[in-house]
């Protein structure tokens, strides 16, 4: 399928079960910067008619978008920074103070990662609302399942740096993950 936009007009090129874009096309009509989408059974009913907004919606808030993005990186980023460079697992001899934190750092770091996400929850951010609630919702209940899940499927004796450095308090982060996951799902609608 193929868009062209010439002169105001749109061409399209291309088929669809049968159908070719033009027929398609014609039942679509263009007014200034929304298209009015042919009426279906339910809104004859309702006496409503549909309308999709190509206009970026003024209710997202890129501040808050940004932020939350921000606070998930800066959670990752506390985290593989201690564990590949002031871990238990290294010499020791860089970033001190961050070694003198020891396990302070895993609380640090995944409490980032879950106050980013929990940001995203909000209404203003695109996470917060339509689809992006259930993606939200379902991301952060199977992330949090599957760490638990991997967690004992390895058990102690993988080499698996994160896993095997927070041992029981693996159980903290997957609820942890999933308790965001019901941050998500109050805002479902």
């Amino acid at each position: 399928m193929r868009l062209a936009v010439l002169g105001g007009a749109h061409r399209f090129e291309g088929t669809f079960i049968g159908r070719t874009v033009a027929d398609y096309a014609s039942r679509v009509v263009h007014t200034d910067q929304e298209f009015v989408v042919p009426e279906s059974r339910s809104s004859k009913r309702t006496g409503k008619t549909p309308r999709v907004s190509l206009s970026r919606d003024s209710n997202t808030s890129l501040v808050r978008t940004g932020i939350a993005a921000l606070l998930v990186l800066l959670g990752i980023a506390w985290l593989v920074v201690y564990v590949t460079v002031a871990g238990p697992d290294t010499d020791g001899t860089k970033l001190t103070w961050m070694g003198d934190l020891g396990r302070w750092n895993y609380a640090i770091g995944f409490g980032l990662i879950f106050v980013g996400l929990a940001a995203a929850a909000h209404p203003s951010t695109p996470l917060g609302r339509g689809r992006g609630v259930v993606v939200g919702m379902l991301g952060c209940f199977l992330i949090g399942l599957l760490w638990i899940v991997l967690y004992y499927v390895t058990g102690q004796n993988a080499t698996v740096p994160l896993l095997t450095d927070l041992s029981q308090y693996n159980l903290v982060v997957g609820i942890g993950f999933m308790a965001v996951g019901f941050i998500y799902a109050t805002h479902w609608e």
